[in-house]
Formats: structure tokens, C-alpha cells, sequence
């Protein structure tokens, strides 16, 4: 039976290197995305030979079965024309592809996938990661010793632990079926997609409703208006659906598109650029399968990494706690310029510090008991010292400890009276005799 649904490929350059290294196929059945490696011209052709591998299986199939026999037979024959590549074209040696393929046998959804390019679904209005990376450091992800955000800017993300390749004649493909229904979208993509866009832009577009064409243009421009260091390939595939299936002949895009036999540029000396380091850089390849000595250096130097990041972590720890200690200290310290008069159990005191506290920390000190008890004092001096009564300084506090002396004496009578003026004695009078 075939197929019956819409489907786009695309393919870009992207804004930094000079050539595509990748491939794509759009056709009736059939759909795949391949990342190709190996330096300037081995990426072109190891990517252009297993689409051309791939293509004779764009047909209908009575089971999922002989789709998955069909697609791990594919594969193992392109990793042979790989090797005979570089046999033929030493030049070519160390070329290699990734894979993300999928046939679509009536309902259902076989897939081959080995490498870093993806395949996503979008059904229900979630997007979910289907195929996982077969990196270096997704193996860190998986074993908890990074994070996924971590991964996406790890400098060894390029590092490839699986990969049809020049080097292995027998590709362990991961194979497996997924049940498709009427409204899924998959979408099939290298990694100058998905290691620029992430996902919730990725939904968000497909969430757009578009045809898989303008939708794929979307996904394309959101990639190079983040730079797009890399080569750009998006395969689009829609499961029936408001999109009215598109006839004729499957769609090839990138270095697939061009003749099979692709002429390699002669090897020439780099000649370094100052003004564009990043660009010469970027022709060089983006991915390779490393030999197992090199990857027993790779995780010996992410434990170095991991070392450096656990150092670094716990220094900055220690700086900032010892910013929150100094900060402390000087606020505690100001406090202590303060000064307030308040009120004890039954007198009034003349504090030191302020009236807050913070929790259980007090941050004020009785300072000088004044023997002033507070059933002395009238009501509204009372009602103020029991709110207490902010000094400017200390001998401000004890000018205020002075009215509240004299409002108590005036309360308990204490007041010293005026001293009365002596009664003037009387003058004696002189006998008139």
C-alpha cells in the first residue's frame, strides 16, 4: 500500500561552511536525512552513497518485517560501498554518514536510525524525540553525568560513537516500528537543525498548522537566524491530515542531488584566514567515529572537566557565602551605632542596636537600666516606651531617659516644691522715751 500523506525535504548550506555535506529524500514510502563526515569531499559522497543505497527501497511492503530486513540490507551495503570508497580514493579514508530513516508500511512507521541526525514526532500537540544520539556525550547524558542543556554546548557533542563508516562493514542500525495515525507529523533532521533550534521552537512552528513545505521553510530560517554553523537538511512527513498528498517524483536535496560520482577537489595546504578563523574551521569535518584509545582520553578528560567544574562550583560557593558573612557582619555592625529606649519586664531601658530581629537573632542589647518603672510614667509616655522611642545617639537616649524621669516625678509627687522665701523678721521699734 502506499502511502498516503504530504512530505517536503529541504537542504541549506547553512551561513558557515562552504559546501553540504548532507542529503535527504523525500518519496512515496520512503524518507531519510544523512549527515555525511570525513573533511571536505567525504562527507559529500559518503552521505550521496547511502541515499542512492536507500532509494530502490521507496516501494510498498506486505510487512513491517521485510521493511526492517530491507532497510539493515541497505545499510550494510552502503557501509560496504564506503569502504570501497576509501579503498579506491585514499583521500577518502575516514568518510562516513549518519542515518535517520523511515518507511511507512500502511499503518505503521518502520525506522533505521544510527548517528546524531533525528527524528521527531509532533502528535497531540507534543513533540517528542524519537531516535537518541548516538554521541559521546549523550552517553554522559545517559549515565547522569551531564545534563541535556549541558550537552548541547559540551565541546565533544560532534564525537560520534556509531556511524555507517568506511571502517565498519557490519552498521547496527537501531530498528524498530511505531504505530502511525491520521494528524502525526514526522520530522526528520541532521543536527544543524536540532543543534540550533530547540525544541519548543521546533513545536511551536509545527503547532502553525502549515503545509510540511512552508513548515519546513520555517524550521530553515529559524536555523540560520541562529547562524547556522552547519549544514541544514529537514525531512517533513505528514500522516494524512488537512494536506493533500503530493505526486510525482521523490525529492532529493543536498549532495545526493548532484552526480553520484562526486568530483574531490584536489588537497590543498589551509591557508589561515585572521579575519574568518571560524569559517576556515568550519570546513573541516563535524563529525568522526573515534578509535576506542581516543575515546578512553575523551572520558578521562571529561572527568577532568567534571573535576574543574566541581572545583569551580564549590569556590564559587565559598565566595558567595563569604559575600553573605561579610554582608552580615556589616549590617550588624551598624546596627550596633544604634540606639533606642525601651522597656524591660516593668522599667525602662536604654538599648544599643535596633528593634528588630531577625528570627531568632536579636539584634539589639540592654544597654543601661534606667530604674524608671514604667507605672510611674503617664499613660502616653508609657504607651510610647513600650512602642520605643528611636535615639539619634546615646546621649540623645539619655536626654529622652531625662523627660521620662520627669513625667514619673510628676506622676508619684516627687516634684522638689519651690523653696519658699523667708518671712522677714520685724524691725524693732525705738522707745520714744
Amino acid at each position: 500500500m502506499v502511502f498516503e500523506g504530504s512530505s517536503a525535504a529541504i537542504s541549506h548550506t547553512g551561513k558557515v561552511r562552504s559546501n553540504n555535506q548532507d542529503s535527504g529524500y523525500s518519496g512515496a514510502n520512503l524518507f531519510v536525512v544523512a549527515d555525511g563526515m570525513g573533511g571536505h569531499a567525504g562527507g559529500d559522497v559518503a552521505s550521496s552513497l547511502a541515499i542512492h543505497r536507500m532509494e530502490p527501497l521507496d516501494q510498498p511492503y506486505t510487512s513491517t518485517e521485510d521493511a526492517q530486513a530491507s532497510l539493515q540490507a541497505a545499510a550494510t551495503t552502503a557501509a560496504g560501498d564506503l569502504i570501497r570508497a576509501a579503498k579506491d580514493r585514499p583521500e577518502l579514508a575516514g568518510l562516513g554518514t549518519t542515518l535517520s530513516a523511515i518507511i511507512m508500511v500502511d499503518d505503521f512507521a518502520v525506522i533505521g536510525h544510527i548517528g546524531d541526525s533525528r527524528i521527531y514526532l509532533y502528535r497531540d500537540d507534543a513533540l517528542t524525540q524519537i531516535t537518541a544520539d548516538h554521541t559521546f556525550v549523550q552517553r554522559l547524558v545517559d549515565s547522569g553525568r551531564i545534563t541535556p542543556e549541558e550537552a548541547r554546548y559540551h565541546p565533544r557533542r560532534s564525537v560520534l560513537m556509531r556511524v555507517l563508516s568506511d571502517m565498519d562493514a557490519d552498521p547496527e542500525l537501531d530498528m524498530f516500528v511505531m504505530h502511525t495515525q491520521p494528524g502525526d507529523r514526522w520530522l526528520l533532521c541532521s543536527d544543524g537543525l536540532s543543534g540550533v533550534v530547540d525544541e519548543a521552537h521546533i513545536l511551536k512552528a509545527m503547532r502553525m498548522g502549515m503545509a510540511p513545505g512552508r513548515t519546513a521553510d520555517n524550521l530553515l530560517k529559524q536555523a540560520l537566524d541562529g547562524g547556522a554553523p552547519d549544514n541544514v537538511t529537514i525531512v517533513l512527513v505528514e500522516v494524512g491530515g488537512q494536506h493533500a498528498m503530493h505526486s510525482g517524483t521523490a525529492t532529493i536535496v543536498g549532495s545526493a542531488s548532484n552526480p553520484a560520482n562526486v568530483t574531490v577537489p584536489p588537497v590543498r595546504a589551509p591557508r589561515g584566514n585572521w579575519l574568518h578563523p571560524v569559517r576556515q574551521a568550519a570546513n573541516e569535518p563535524s563529525h568522526f567515529e573515534p578509535a576506542p584509545e581516543y575515546l578512553e582520553e575523551l572520558i578521562e578528560e571529561d572527568r577532568r572537566r567534571a573535576k574543574r567544574r566541581r572545583i569551580g562550583w564549590i569556590a564559587g560557593m565559598l565566595v558567595v557565602i563569604a559575600m553573605l558573612v561579610f554582608a552580615a557582619f556589616a549590617a550588624y555592625s551598624w546596627t550596633q551605632t544604634r540606639y533606642f529606649v525601651g522597656a524591660d519586664e516593668d522599667s525602662v531601658v536604654i538599648y544599643q542596636g535596633v528593634q528588630q530581629n531577625i528570627g531568632p537573632i536579636t539584634l539589639s542589647t540592654p544597654l543601661r537600666d534606667t530604674d524608671i518603672l514604667l507605672a510611674n510614667l503617664p499613660p502616653y509616655q508609657r504607651d510610647s516606651v513600650e512602642r520605643t522611642i528611636t535615639a539619634r545617639s546615646f546621649a540623645d537616649a539619655e536626654a529622652i531617659v531625662t523627660r521620662l524621669q520627669a513625667g514619673a516625678d510628676r506622676v508619684t509627687g516627687e516634684t522638689p516644691l519651690p523653696t519658699p522665701l523667708p518671712t522677714p523678721s520685724p524691725t524693732p521699734t525705738e522707745d520714744a522715751g
